[in-house]
C-alpha cells in the first residue's frame, strides 16, 4: 500500500496568545481530493500555510511525494490573497496608481511574469496556451499587472499553478472575483490535472466544486473533523441585528438629486478600450447592482465615479450635480462616497488598528493622522459595538483573518453616513454568515435613503434592496434593467438550502 501524500500529526500554531490550531491531525491518502469550509477565522488558512511552511508551527508534517511521477513534487498554496510587486521588487503601490497611465510600466507585463515563472519553474512556455484560452485570459498577456482587476489578478495565479501542475495544490478562495463562466472552467481545468495526478485541497465555502472532489472537512476549536458533505451553516431566516446607531438613521443630506451622469463616456489605455460609449444615469435613492464578466470594465467605471481616474476629464461625466472639472477636487466627491473594494483592501495600510482604520472613513485617509473630537470617538465606539468588533478594536487590522479585515474596512465604508455606497465585491472572504449578515446590514442602512451601487457575481447573495441592474460586457452597456425580487428570492432559498 502507498503512504499517504501527507500525513499531519499533532499540529499546533498559537498567534498572540490565541490558539489556533489545537493537536491536529489529518492524513490524505493518495487520490483524495479535499474541501476545507466553515466559519471565517477557524484557522483555514493558517492550517494552509503550515502545509507549504509558510507558517512557523509545532507538530509533524510529512509530505509523501511519488517519485515515480512526472509532476513537480512541490506543495505549491495559491493564497486568497496576493500581492504583486514592480519590476525593482517593491509592494508599496497606492489606490489610484493602477488608473495613472505613466505608472503602468512600472510593473511587469502579464506575458513577462508568466515567462519568469515558466523560466524559474522549467515549464514550457507553449503549454500555458489552452489555460490562458480556458480562462480566457489570453487578451490580457500584454497588459501590466497593476492595470489588473482582482478577479484577474486571482486568474493570474491560478494560470500560474495549472501550469506548474504540483503534486499537492492548495488553493485558498479559488472562486473569490471569479465570474460565473470563469468558475465552471476553472472547475473542469481542476478535474483535469486531479486526472493528471495532482491532490487538490480547496479552501472554500461555495457549491460550486469540482467533480473530483470527495473529501469534506473544517476545523472545530483547532481540530479538523472530517464531515460527509459541505452542509450549509447559514439560514434563510433574518438575523437580529440589534439595534443601528442613530446616526445612520439619519437620511443623507443631497446637493443634487444626480448623483452621477455618464453621457458617451469611452475610456483607453493606449490602444486598449476599455469602455466604449457609456451612458448611465444614478439618481439620489437609487440601488444599482453593477454586473459583468471578469474584464468587462466594471472597476473602471467605479473609478470614473468615485473621482479616481484621470481620464474622466476628457469625457462628459457629472457627479453630485456638477460636471466634472469644473473646480472640484477629488477630495471633495470623496466626500460624499463610502468605498470597499478589492483593490482598495490591497492598498490600505493593514499596520492601523481597528479603531483607526474605521476612524479613517471620516477623512476619506489611508490611515488615521487626525485626533477625533469626542463626538467622532462616540460614534466609531457605537459602529464597533454595533458590528460586534469591540473585543479587537484596539488590534492591527494585519492580525484578524481576512473575513475580518473585510468587515472592518466595511464598517470604515459607512462610518460618515455618506450619500453613495460603492460595494464593489465587498463580501470577498467572509462566509456565508457574515454575507448574509453584511448584506442584511446594507439593507438596514439603504432604509435612510442612501444610494448604493453594489458589485456582486453570485445572485444569491446580494442585498434585497438592489433595485436597479446594469450589465457591462467588452466594456459596453449590455443591459440596464429592473431587478426581480421574486427570481431574487428563489435564487436565495436555493441557495441557503440542502446539502451538495
Amino acid at each position: 500500500m502507498k503512504q499517504p501524500i501527507a500525513h499531519i500529526q499533532n499540529l499546533n500554531f498559537q498567534y498572540q496568545q490565541k490558539l489556533v490550531l489545537r493537536d491536529l491531525n489529518w492524513t490524505i491518502q493518495r487520490g483524495e481530493h479535499w474541501v476545507l469550509c466553515g466559519i471565517s477565522g477557524s484557522g483555514k488558512s493558517t492550517l494552509a500555510k503550515a502545509i507549504t511552511g509558510l507558517e512557523n508551527r509545532f507538530g509533524e508534517i510529512k509530505i509523501n511525494f511519488d517519485l515515480a511521477s512526472k509532476l513537480p513534487a512541490q506543495v505549491l498554496l495559491v493564497e486568497s490573497w496576493y500581492q504583486f510587486k514592480n519590476v525593482e521588487g517593491v509592494a508599496n503601490f497606492y489606490y489610484q496608481q493602477r488608473y495613472t497611465a505613466q505608472q503602468t510600466k512600472e510593473t511587469l507585463s502579464v506575458n513577462a511574469e508568466l515567462a519568469h515563472y515558466g523560466k524559474d519553474n522549467n515549464l514550457a512556455y507553449a503549454d500555458v496556451y489552452s489555460i490562458l484560452n480556458a480562462l480566457g485570459f489570453a487578451d490580457l498577456k500584454d497588459s501590466q499587472l497593476i492595470e489588473l482587476s482582482s478577479g484577474e489578478h486571482k486568474k493570474l495565479q491560478l494560470v500560474k499553478a495549472l501550469w506548474l501542475k504540483p503534486q499537492l495544490l492548495i488553493i485558498d478562495q479559488p472562486y473569490v472575483g471569479l465570474d460565473a463562466a470563469s468558475r465552471k472552467k476553472l472547475n473542469d481545468l481542476l478535474d483535469k490535472a486531479c486526472a493528471d495526478g495532482v491532490h487538490l485541497i480547496l479552501i472554500s465555502n461555495e457549491d460550486e466544486l469540482p467533480k473530483s472532489i470527495n473529501h469534506f472537512a473544517e476545523i472545530q476549536k483547532g481540530k479538523l473533523v472530517a464531515i460527509k458533505s459541505k452542509i450549509h451553516a447559514a439560514v434563510l431566516s433574518k438575523i437580529d441585528l440589534g439595534n443601528i446607531p442613530e446616526f445612520l438613521k439619519v437620511a443623507p443630506i443631497y446637493q443634487s438629486q444626480q448623483i452621477a451622469k455618464m453621457v458617451d463616456v469611452n475610456i483607453s489605455y493606449g490602444e486598449k478600450q476599455v469602455l466604449k460609449n457609456i451612458n448611465w444615469e444614478v439618481k439620489a435613492g437609487e440601488k444599482w447592482l453593477l454586473q459583468g464578466p471578469n474584464g468587462s470594465g466594471k472597476s473602471t467605471l467605479l473609478s470614473l465615479i468615485n473621482g479616481d481616474h484621470p481620464q474622466s476629464y476628457a469625457n462628459e461625466l457629472y457627479l453630485f450635480g456638477s460636471k466634472r472639472g469644473s473646480g472640484e477636487s477629488i477630495w471633495d466627491i470623496k466626500e460624499h462616497i463610502g468605498l470597499i473594494s478589492p483593490e482598495f483592501h490591497w492598498y490600505f495600510d493593514v499596520n492601523a488598528t481597528v479603531f483607526q482604520s474605521i476612524a479613517s472613513g471620516l477623512y476619506d485617509s489611508v490611515g488615521l493622522f487626525k485626533t477625533l473630537p469626542y463626538s467622532k470617538v462616540i460614534q466609531v465606539d457605537e459602529l464597533i459595538n454595533y458590528l460586534g468588533l469591540s473585543e479587537i478594536k484596539n488590534d492591527l487590522l494585519n492580525t484578524l483573518p481576512l473575513g475580518k479585515q473585510r468587515l472592518v474596512l466595511l464598517a470604515r465604508t459607512i462610518i460618515k453616513s455618506p450619500e453613495l455606497l460603492i460595494l464593489d465585491e465587498p463580501c470577498q472572504g467572509l462566509d456565508k454568515y457574515q454575507t448574509r449578515y453584511f448584506n442584511q446590514l446594507i439593507d438596514e442602512i439603504a432604509n435612510n435613503g442612501m444610494t448604493v451601487i453594489y458589485v456582486g457575481h453570485y445572485e444569491s447573495q446580494l442585498p434585497a434592496s438592489l433595485e436597479k441592474r446594469i450589465v457591462l460586457e467588452d466594456g459596453k452597456v449590455k443591459e440596464i434593467s429592473e431587478i426581480n425580487k421574486d427570481l431574487k428570492l428563489k435564487e436565495s432559498i436555493k441557495d441557503f438550502e440542502g446539502t451538495i
